[in-house]
């Protein structure tokens, strides 16, 4: 089998309302999702979700070749960029290359990933995760409450910019998934997208402590803070979680060295062999991991075989345009199917027919950096929602 040709192709996640973080919002709900389709001389085309940035120079280094040789492959791809670097939206060039691979490899053997890598159980631990900072409280209620009838009993809200806010919203959620289970505790999670410093981070938390109990904060510091990270883990009980915009494993060893994270995270696009590597290496230092993103097929897959997962993050609970799943969910899990694979069916013609996309360039969007994050002296009253 050789790998002959890529293909790619544009769809969108479709909310149908606000969703974004302390960054920014996307108002009209709807966020790109890049598809990269690679075919081989047998007929078999694997799927991956993720960037195509620099996709020409990537695919160099893997056609023509075998695509069942995916882990030497992905080292190739590695090294065909090495000089540039592989970070930021390469990387996830690189990871969607990587995780269509691993998509003809199962498919080949007749197989799902999950069980090709060795999963036993096609049951994946997941929490709710709604990028919800744009909502109303009825909106947060009710998007919680559809979350909760679904089995989910974990809940990562968005904040970081107001205390008594993130505390208002918290307890929302938390009221909500706690009816749901008849009184038992929920575990809550607040994300706030490198939004602080590290004394405000400490601060913030710590205040959202004295009623409320957190299983972890996230990213509250710069990504490559290790530093930092570890000083706001010292200074709260709450977990600190990080790694999804992290790319290689040169960028974790410094955060795993101090002690400066206790969840690691790796986001869907960065492919399925850096989840295993980082999997391997949070598991030599006793840590657990959870995959984040919009659609974490892949990764879902790959935790199945990993001993240290811990919980993958669903976010909307319907697939992007044109894209269909051989999975369900059910008592707050993603539940695997048998499709050979990772069962990802693309429906190009239904992408297609779906004009209209998300302006990129957006200045309101939470892909943009705002000029006075981190250097915030008062709270951002109000946000981005309206209570």
């Amino acid at each position: 089998m050789r790998i002959t040709a890529y293909r790619t192709t544009t769809t969108v996640q479709r909310w149908g309302r606000p969703v974004g973080d302390a960054n920014g919002v996307f108002a009209d709900g709807v966020v790109s999702v890049p598809v990269v389709m690679v075919d081989t001389d047998e007929g078999i085309t694997g799927i991956g979700l993720g960037p195509h940035v620099e996709i020409d120079t990537v695919f160099a280094a893997i056609e023509g070749e075998d695509p069942r040789g995916v882990t030497a492959l992905y080292d190739r791809m590695l090294r065909q960029t090495f000089k540039a670097g592989h970070a930021g939206a390469v990387f996830g060039t690189i990871g969607a290359l990587d995780t269509a691979l691993w998509d003809i490899k199962a498919q080949a053997a007749g197989e799902p990933l999950w069980r090709l890598l060795g999963g036993r159980d096609r049951r994946v631990p997941a929490y709710a995760s709604g990028l919800d900072i744009g909502l109303t409280d009825d909106e947060l209620v009710s998007a919680y409450q559809l979350y909760a009838q679904h089995g989910l009993r974990a809940a990562k809200l968005k904040g970081g910019l107001d205390i008594d806010c993130d505390r208002h919203r918290l307890t929302l959620v938390r009221d909500v998934l706690t009816e749901a289970r008849h009184g038992s505790r929920p575990g809550l999670m607040l994300d706030v997208n490198e939004a602080w410093t590290r004394k405000q981070a400490v601060r913030h938390v710590c205040e959202l402590e004295r009623t409320l109990d957190l299983t972890w904060i996230e990213e509250p510091v710069r990504r490559w803070d290790a530093e930092g990270l570890a000083v706001v883990g010292n200074g709260i009980r709450a977990s600190v979680a990080t790694g999804e915009n992290l790319t290689g494993l040169e960028q974790f060893r410094p955060l795993l060295a101090t002690g400066a994270v206790d969840i690691v995270q790796t986001a869907a696009v960065w492919g399925v062999t850096h989840f295993l590597r980082v999997s391997a290496l949070a598991h030599a230092h006793d840590l657990p991991v959870s995959p984040i993103g919009t659609t974490p097929v892949g990764l879902l897959h790959a935790a199945t075989s990993v001993p240290n997962h811990l919980a993958s993050e669903l976010q909307d609970l319907h697939p992007p345009i044109g894209i269909s799943l051989d999975l369900y969910i059910e008592d707050g899990a993603f539940i695997l199917g048998d499709a050979p694979g990772l069962g990802i069916t693309i429906d190009e013609n239904a992408i297609n027919a779906f004009t209209r996309r998300p302006d990129a360039r957006a200045a309101e969007g939470p892909n943009i950096r705002p000029e006075h994050a981190g250097r915030r002296l008062l709270a951002v009253t109000g946000g981005f929602h309206q209570t």
